[in-house]
């Protein structure tokens, strides 16, 4: 594999020429993209695995963030999930457990003894980050416990600004060539494809989007997760700021509404926000509206998009790889679609270390992708599952949705894996009002006396309130996210 085509542009098509370029300086790489063709361009925030894909790249945050109009993202915040009047954060990093008798547990347990107790305080009382999200402030040292700026923050950007960075000072000054053509001929045989527009190559990257021209070509069947997944359109626009100082946060808020959940990405230029829904309970007219009411205008600029829910079943078919969109989707929940991009291409090179590629580093390819998104898509699922809402028909099929236990084996009630901290579960499942307690754990409680017990944990609970106060001194001296990012990055130009 010495000559790569890479078919389609956007931020797909660059993360990959980027990458390949840097793993792999001496193989002839090409990227062909239609002039005429959009990118999806609604990619706008990613998960903090994205920094092991930059630092392999090289590529630092002062690099790239002012041409995107890049914000730092620490938290995902849902509000209305659980139920209406509800909100609770999603924080970065790992929890703080030190102090705690049973870790993750010493919450619920406090829950028992203080019913009063909102579930929101669940990832306060264990993240930094969670107290510093809810209370808007950032922080760029390490001196908070469990938490690294450098690998734990995330971002938010231009999706269509990043890979244009991206081609202009990144891929084509290290070599990667680059022809604009409209993509109309492709040949096939029986080894896989044969050209592209007659231009030939050992290995092909298909970055088409949801068209998936290469794939199509091949025949690999696409898989659905609508069973899993019931969201399948959103409406999508930019949202000017109204007062920028304040409503610049260092999250992704995600509201849920009617039929679906509503995306608020906040960047340097405007807000990125969108309506994600079914059409197997709303149409699309009715979803726009209901969106327009949520925003409180309409007067912007809306732009429909369509997908299914589901991953190719071969990711790596003959001289074929398809990265992005074109391999699958699961939905904009999690922000996991520039997620699949660079962790796709992660698998690629550890599967490309051998002098000669066979069929089992292909294979081996595959299963790491399936897995990685079918565990993915499970947790996504995981937030619609633990709802109460039955306010609509929409949100009465999710809590009336019945879980195929069997197939989806990480959504099962199991300590080991939900309440793992190496887990983002615990903290959807506490949202959601889920707890670990066991009846047995319960009734042991419940046969002793009240003060008794709370006088044996008070020391663990003030232990966790003392941790809330030592980060609510520290960010009384810190800056909101719109100060910061004009100090660090911005030079005061926000």
């Amino acid at each position: 594999m010495k000559k790569i085509i890479i078919v389609g542009g956007g931020s797909a098509g660059w993360m990959t020429a980027s990458t390949l370029i840097k793993q792999f300086p001496m193989w002839d790489i090409t990227l062909i993209e239609s002039p005429n063709i959009p990118t999806v361009g609604v990619g706008e925030s990613t998960l903090g695995s994205i920094n092991q894909w930059l630092q392999f790249l090289g590529i630092k945050d002062k690099d790239f963030m002012p041409a995107c109009d890049a914000t730092y993202k620490t938290s995902i915040k849902f509000t209305d999930f659980y139920k209406k009047g509800e909100h609770f954060h999603y924080p970065f990093g790992q929890p703080d457990l030190q102090g705690t008798r049973n870790g993750l547990n010493d919450w619920w347990l406090k829950k028992f003894f203080y019913e009063n107790s909102p579930y929101s305080d669940y990832a306060e009382t264990y993240y930094p980050l969670g107290y510093l999200a809810e209370n808007n402030k950032i922080l760029k040292s390490n001196e908070l416990m469990n938490f690294n700026f450098e690998n734990d923050v995330a971002y938010q950007f231009d999706a269509t600004k990043f890979g244009i960075w991206l081609r202009d000072n990144y891929a084509l000054p290290r070599g990667v060539k680059h022809i604009k053509e409209e993509i109309t001929d492709i040949q096939v045989n029986q080894e896989g494809i044969i050209s592209v527009n007659n231009y030939t190559a050992d290995l092909y990257f298909d970055c088409t989007g949801f068209k998936s021209l290469l794939m199509e070509k091949l025949e690999v069947p696409f898989n659905s997760y609508e069973e899993m997944l019931v969201n399948n359109s959103a409406w999508a626009t930019h949202l000017p700021y109204t007062n920028i100082k304040e409503e610049l946060t260092s999250y992704t808020n995600c509201t849920a509404i009617e039929n679906g959940w509503v995306w608020n990405i906040p960047l340097t230029s405007r807000m990125g926000t969108g309506y994600v829904y079914s059409d197997k309970f709303v149409d699309d007219e009715t979803a726009l509206n209901e969106f327009k009411k949520y925003l409180g205008r309409d007067d912007l600029n809306f732009k429909k998009i369509k997908f299914t829910p589901g991953i190719r079943d071969r990711i790596w078919e003959k001289n074929v790889i398809s990265i992005g969109l074109s391999a699958g989707f699961i939905e904009p929940l999690e922000s996991n679609g520039l997620m699949t991009v660079h962790e796709f291409l992660l698998y690629f090179m550890r599967n490309t270390q051998r002098e000669t590629i066979t069929q089992w580093d292909k294979d081996n390819f595959n299963s790491m992708c399936k897995s990685f998104f079918d565990n993915f898509a499970q947790f996504v699922a995981f937030h619609f599952a633990i709802t109460s809402r039955t306010d609509t028909s929409y949100w009465k099929y999710c809590t009336n949705k019945k879980w195929n236990i069997a197939e989806n084996a990480k959504m099962q009630r199991t300590e080991n894996y939900y309440f793992s901290e190496n887990s983002g579960y615990h903290c959807i499942a506490a949202g959601g009002h889920w707890g670990p307690t066991e009846a047995c754990t319960l009734n042991y409680f419940n046969s002793k006396k009240d003060n008794e017990l709370l006088e044996d944990w008070k020391p663990f609970f003030n232990n966790l309130e003392k941790r809330i106060d030592s980060w609510k001194t520290i960010a009384k001296n810190l800056d909101s996210p719109y100060d910061f990012l004009n100090k660090e990055i911005y030079n005061g130009k926000i």
